[in-house]
């Protein structure tokens, strides 16, 4: 009985000796997995970290001089031969082109102020914020540098600088009223489709829209399309944004935009992949625009000509009267290495619904057209480059917008302005809810 109860006992102690060891061997094991995942975690954020920052070398090209803008953006003085348009394959042997061979006949000049007046005072024309630091030499371009922070804000480093892959441009022939909710993009514009046009121009009037969610947009800008709306549209874009999501603020900047495969692969904003070829030393792509329209108040704009180089094919971007900024090449497009079919000009917004509620996102003013110069923005002097170069009024000017209660727009005409409209609204109110 002794014996038995010894050996009880003993296979009692061999047993728990055998549970610790086991519990042992287990807590190790999830030690080293929690060891290996805490490792792989590390080497994962240094490899997401080696790989942004070669994507910012790849965007920030070597400065010859650094300009601190009051808005906390660097703007890079980069030498022309050196921007990332030259990155693409088929401009590695580029000779750049530092005139256009043509402008369009009868280029409107702005010099005289509008009719429309608020305490003496008509539409004035304005600058950029950084000059107010320095200026880049001749030879170079100014290019506003790419932040960690802004790539790391985007969904992928794929995905920075571009728009979402199902970005649509509003086909306002198509009449269909589900746009907004498949797209959450809304818009409100003026265009002109069924000819040939090879190029367009806008004065358009400056402000400071308030952005709901982060990840939305509002934007006034005109649109040189050709192709059809699926998956071969070819787009130049250029006009104003304020885009927290891209620049990590609510300034309201200059910006361009072009696809040649309706957003898929090709394309991006401003100078952030290789494409434009900038000439211009003063004016730099999505840096901040000053001053800007106040409500009842003075009222800034800013002139866009997007035209075709009748002799080179390239198209060609000048800012105001002055500045020639540069050209997107031929090569770039399919449809519009010969014409564009459509021209638009307006407002564009994202509207999330993130509380399931439309956006409080403003376009333009935030004001809707009825409350006029002063309230409501416009886009004045809109015209289209015919194929004898010359530009000229629209014709046929057709106005959208997928919901009038939330976002409108209202066509006119007079001497001053020529072909004119107004635009914009708050978004979400009593009427768009």
């Amino acid at each position: 009985m002794a014996k038995v109860c010894f050996y009880n006992v003993k296979m009692k102690m061999n047993i728990e000796v055998m549970c610790c060891l086991l519990l042992l061997f287990m807590v190790s094991l999830c030690c080293d997995a929690a060891a290996a995942e805490e490792a792989k975690q590390g080497m994962s954020l240094a490899a997401q970290k080696f790989e942004v920052q070669k994507h910012l070398n790849r965007l920030n090209k070597p400065a010859i001089k650094s300009i601190k803008s009051p808005d906390g953006d660097i703007i890079d003085c980069v030498h022309m031969s050196h921007q990332p348009a030259f990155d693409h394959p088929l401009l590695k042997n580029h000779t750049v082109q530092m005139m256009p061979n043509y402008h369009p006949e009868g280029l409107f000049r702005d010099g005289k102020l509008s009719a429309a007046k608020t305490k003496s005072e008509g539409s004035k024309s304005i600058t950029q914020l950084w000059h107010l630091n320095g200026k880049c030499p001749e030879g170079t371009i100014p290019i506003r540098r790419t932040k960690k922070d802004d790539i790391l804000r985007a969904s992928s480093m794929k995905s920075y600088g571009r728009k979402k892959k199902h970005s649509t441009i509003p086909k306002p022939e198509s009449g269909r009223p589900d746009l907004v909710s498949q797209t959450g993009h809304q818009h409100a514009i003026a265009y002109v489709e069924g000819d040939k046009y090879y190029g367009a121009k806008a004065t358009i009037n400056v402000w400071e829209p308030k952005i709901q969610q982060p990840n939305e947009f509002s934007l006034s800008q005109l649109w040189i399309l050709g192709g059809s709306f699926d998956s071969d549209l070819n787009s130049i874009e250029a006009g104003w944004q304020v885009s927290p999501d891209l620049y990590g603020d609510n300034n309201t900047r200059l910006f361009t935009y072009w696809t040649s495969d309706a957003y898929q692969a090709t394309g991006c904003y401003n100078l952030l992949c290789s494409g434009f070829i900038q000439i211009n030393n003063e004016i730099a792509m999505g840096a901040t625009i000053s001053p800007l329209s106040s409500y009842h108040g003075s009222q800034y704009d800013i002139s866009i000509l997007v035209w075709k180089d009748p002799k080179e094919g390239n198209w060609w971007m000048q800012f105001g009267n002055d500045y020639v900024l540069g050209y997107w090449p031929g090569f770039l497009f399919s449809y519009l290495t010969d014409s564009a079919s459509m021209i638009e000009w307006g407002g564009e917004v994202v509207n999330s619904e993130s509380d399931g509620l439309h956006t409080t996102t403003q376009m333009g003013s935030g004001h809707f057209p009825d409350e006029g110069f002063g309230k409501s923005s416009y886009f004045r002097n809109i015209q289209v480059v015919d194929g004898s170069n010359n530009l000229r009024a629209p014709q046929d000017l057709g106005i959208y917008t997928e919901d009038n209660n939330c976002y409108d727009v209202q066509l006119g005409k007079n001497n001053d302005w020529g072909n004119y409209f107004y635009y914009g609204g708050p978004g979400r109110n009593p009427n768009c809810p």
